[in-house]
């Protein structure tokens, strides 16, 4: 096992889960565990969710979708990007739930449905100011007509994005409140027209904590219930919740460095006292973003030192000081994890957010499950 893990407590996935839907009461939970489980890990992470109670899980690509049916999950799983004609038979074989937002779209999947003998679920997909995907407003009552015409198809959903609902600034909060009226009326029109919409879902991380009026039936919260906020930490309103993920390391060798000797490449840090440095096996191929040099701290028993020098493709460099204070090759080293040196925390000085960073943490790191 390398040195360089990632630590995933499964059972603060868990409480997580139990704490969001806490908060909303009673609705349906929507668990994403697209992304690898944002660098978690799908399957592990899937499994736990239902254990908690998620009543649907979501993916963004079919063949996320395939790789969780594989693994023995039967849930209902929603596929919250466009598809091409091609995936669309691995789409139905998989029994896989899409969001629908044209016409050409919904009759390409009755076509595929029908040749293999399935009936599909399908959510409809209103834009209701976020400008990706999804069909305009007036258009929602039309197109759920669509999908009622192929008998194979069943309208089990109907949904909007929130694009600024974790912004507190007021023309954001004001934004928010239009697209879920945008929504609203999309909604009526469908009913009028003598269809039922199926379960409504809207809210996101931020709908979640800061606009009850977008929990609706069902909410998808995402980074929240990996541990982070939706304006970084996790602390502040809504329910409360700790990382999932620590990532750690070990120290590899310990070296003396003498005043005005440099370290890594571009010589970006030079000794201004004699010092003693530690090699830590980790650097930007494994997630360690190259714009934490000379920006970044770790702890190492109980104390925190400094990234010093350029982060290296496979490896790193911190300043233990003149007196090491007592570090030696074997010490477990922190990168990220809970309390103040979190992924939210890194995020901020590298002027991104905790998505970011817990994605990218690269597949050759080894994911050690806890809890």
């Amino acid at each position: 096992m390398r040195a360089t893990r990632a630590i995933v407590y499964l059972d603060r996935f868990r409480e997580n889960i139990r704490a969001a839907a806490a908060w909303v009461g009673k609705r349906r939970l929507c668990v994403p565990v697209k992304a690898d489980a944002y660098g978690h890990g799908a399957l592990p992470l899937a499994r736990a969710a239902l254990e908690a109670g998620a009543d649907f899980l979501a993916v963004a690509l079919v063949q996320e979708g395939e790789e969780l049916r594989r693994g023995g999950i039967r849930a209902p799983i929603l596929l919250l990007s466009q598809c091409q004609d091609g995936e669309l038979d691995d789409l139905a074989l998989n029994d896989l739930s899409p969001f629908v937002s044209g016409a050409a779209a919904i009759d390409a999947l009755a076509g595929t449905a029908r040749a293999l003998g399935k009936e599909l679920q399908v959510h409809l997909k209103v834009d209701t100011g976020m400008g990706r995907a999804g069909c305009r407003p007036e258009e929602a009552a039309a197109l759920a007509a669509r999908v009622l015409s192929h008998g194979n198809l069943r309208l089990a959903g109907t949904a909007t994005h929130l694009a600024v609902s974790d912004s507190p600034a007021p023309a954001d909060l004001a934004y928010t409140g239009d697209q879920l009226r945008r929504f609203d009326r999309a909604v009526k029109a469908i009913r009028a027209a003598g269809i039922d919409p199926g379960i409504l879902h809207a809210a996101n991380t931020g709908g979640v904590v800061y606009h009850p009026d977008s929990w609706l039936d069902m909410v998808r919260p995402g980074i929240l219930l990996y541990g982070c906020g939706p304006r970084g930490a996790a602390e502040g309103p809504g329910p409360a919740t700790r990382p999932v993920m620590e990532l750690r390391s070990a120290v590899a060798a310990v070296k003396p460095i003498r005043k005005g000797e440099s370290v890594s490449y571009g010589r970006a840090w030079t000794a201004a006292e004699d010092t003693l440095a530690a090699l830590i096996p980790i650097g930007y191929a494994d997630g360690l973003r190259r714009g934490l040099s000379n920006n970044w701290f770790m702890e190492i028993r109980g104390g925190t030192y400094p990234i010093i020098g350029r982060i290296c493709m496979d490896q790193c460099v911190v300043d233990l000081g003149p007196d090491g204070a007592g570090i030696v090759p074997g010490d477990d080293v922190l990168v990220f994890g809970e309390g103040p040196g979190g992924a939210a925390l890194m995020a901020e000085k590298l002027g991104t957010i905790p998505y970011e960073i817990i994605c990218g943490i690269g597949k050759r790191v080894p994911r050690i499950y806890a809890g």
